[in-house]
């Protein structure tokens, strides 16, 4: 049955901002590296960057009427994410719908399909990640959902996950465990700049890490 969810539970603002503000790696290996999208899913654009909570669209491949009709059930801060029911790199999201989602206050887009009028998104500043850059025009035709669980990319979001993006790709944190993978990202943040400045004072990987015994458990001899 296709449907079109209009109320959906959103994890806390303050949260959203500081998970998008670690960035997709930190956030990624504080959650036990889980939660990636593929490695094919890159912005439009280097200094693309976002966080929001998910609105997702499953569509037919070539056809966006499903993103015209999760535009209505929007709320600022949130992140449109689009997939699609087969294999698809035509160009399902362009400058018009665009224009449509910063009027209702959307920060961005992630589809496993194609995008097209990358020129007047980028002018816009919107951030898109997608799989590919297509011009191949779509129809509005077919029913699908919206506010439904979806895998983009190979990952399962529901609606109300938090998405972040940026030049590393896409992570997907469950809305129920955003506190603990806040609390775990920013003990990560404070470990990394101690190991920093260890680093910068000259101390090895090697010593810092514990390696040294790894290598004579692996059987490496120095010369």
């Amino acid at each position: 049955m296709h449907k079109i969810v209009r109320k959906i539970q959103r994890p806390d603002p303050e949260a959203v901002k500081i998970l998008g503000d670690l960035g997709v790696a930190t956030v990624h290996e504080a959650q036990g590296r889980t939660g990636l999208m593929k490695p094919y899913m890159r912005p439009i654009y280097p200094s693309a960057k976002m966080a929001g909570p998910a609105v997702t669209v499953l569509c037919q491949s070539g056809d966006n009427l499903m993103i015209h009709a999760a535009v209505e059930v929007c709320h600022p801060g949130d992140v449109l994410v689009v997939t699609t029911g087969s294999d698809s790199t035509d160009g399902m999201f362009g400058e018009l719908l665009a224009t449509s989602l910063v009027a209702h206050g959307v920060v961005g887009l992630i589809i496993d399909a194609g995008v097209r009028d990358v020129g007047e998104l980028t002018a816009m500043d919107f951030p898109v990640w997608s799989k590919a850059i297509h011009a191949h025009g779509t129809v509005k035709s077919t029913a699908g959902s919206v506010n439904v669980p979806v895998v983009c990319a190979g990952a399962s979001v529901n609606p109300g996950d938090v998405i972040v993006a940026d030049v590393d790709g896409v992570c997907v944190v469950p809305r129920e465990t955003v506190p603990e993978v806040v609390k775990a990202s920013e003990a990560r943040v404070a470990k990394e700049e101690k190991n920093r400045q260890s680093l910068r004072e000259g101390k090895l990987g090697l010593d810092m890490y514990g390696l040294r015994a790894k290598l004579k458990e692996l059987g490496v001899e120095y010369e």
